[in-house]
């Protein structure tokens, strides 16, 4: 289940699902944008999210995103991932943080061994399924498949994702089974992100996920929503840190 929680008192989210320390960052607790009116907020806010962790700023990091479905493990001697939509994060030293704005963040944690990752699915991610490539390599860590927990943040929803023919036909090969993940509405087609990600986590062998009820879009005054704020390049962020 998912609930708010506070830094220094700015509104953070959270899932009960997951005992160590991860969350989504909200309109408040903005940590990523370009827009100049916002870019002292996203560095006091980076400064009070590292107070809260417990960490140097220079171990706060993040990578390249560029919606592809590329997963690298984290080195914590090294900062820099271009081409990268998902990290795995094997160590205590380093945060991650990925950043969103109706796509669909992916936080996974493995209690036993202490692995972590956080990835970005929009729709080619989605359709390239990046939240299996994840597990993948999270399993390659050593993680066994049956130990790994899956939360799914805010994002938008199927009251509001309308796509293409060609965009529908990539995700329904995604899965085994599509049923339920889609829904014909006002002329137009619309899509589950959250749920076709956890349709595909659940299909290889995630048994635990929650999935965040939030819609983006709809929730506009919460978080970030990429359709709705014409191209905005404000983002909230999924957080991940491998101690509590």
């Amino acid at each position: 289940m998912f609930y708010f929680d506070f830094i220094d008192g700015k509104k953070i989210m959270k899932s009960d699902l997951i005992k160590v320390n991860h969350f989504f960052t909200t309109r408040e607790t903005i940590i990523k944008t370009k827009e100049p009116e916002n870019l002292s907020k996203v560095k006091e806010n980076k400064s009070l999210i590292c107070k809260y962790l417990g960490i140097s700023e220079e171990n706060l990091i993040s990578p390249k995103q560029t919606h592809t479905n590329n997963v690298e493990i984290c080195n914590r001697n090294k900062t820099d991932y271009p081409d990268t939509d998902g990290l795995v994060l094997t160590n205590t030293r380093q945060a991650v943080f990925l950043n969103f704005a109706d796509c669909t963040p992916l936080i996974f944690y493995d209690e036993k061994l202490n692995i972590g990752a956080v990835s970005h699915a929009g729709w080619r991610g989605t359709a390239g399924r990046i939240g299996v490539k994840t597990v993948e390599r999270m399993l390659f860590a050593g993680s066994n498949i049956k130990n790994i927990k899956a939360v799914i943040g805010p994002a938008i929803s199927l009251c509001c994702y309308n796509v293409g023919q060609e965009v529908l036909e990539k995700l329904t090969a995604s899965v085994k089974d599509f049923s339920g993940l889609s829904q014909a509405k006002d002329g137009g087609i619309y899509v589950d992100l959250k749920g076709i990600n956890a349709r595909q986590l659940f299909e290889t062998g995630i048994e635990n996920i929650d999935i965040c009820p939030y819609c983006t879009c709809c929730n506009n005054d919460l978080f970030f929503s990429y359709r709705k704020e014409n191209a905005t390049t404000n983002r909230h962020s999924a957080v991940l840190y491998l101690k509590n």
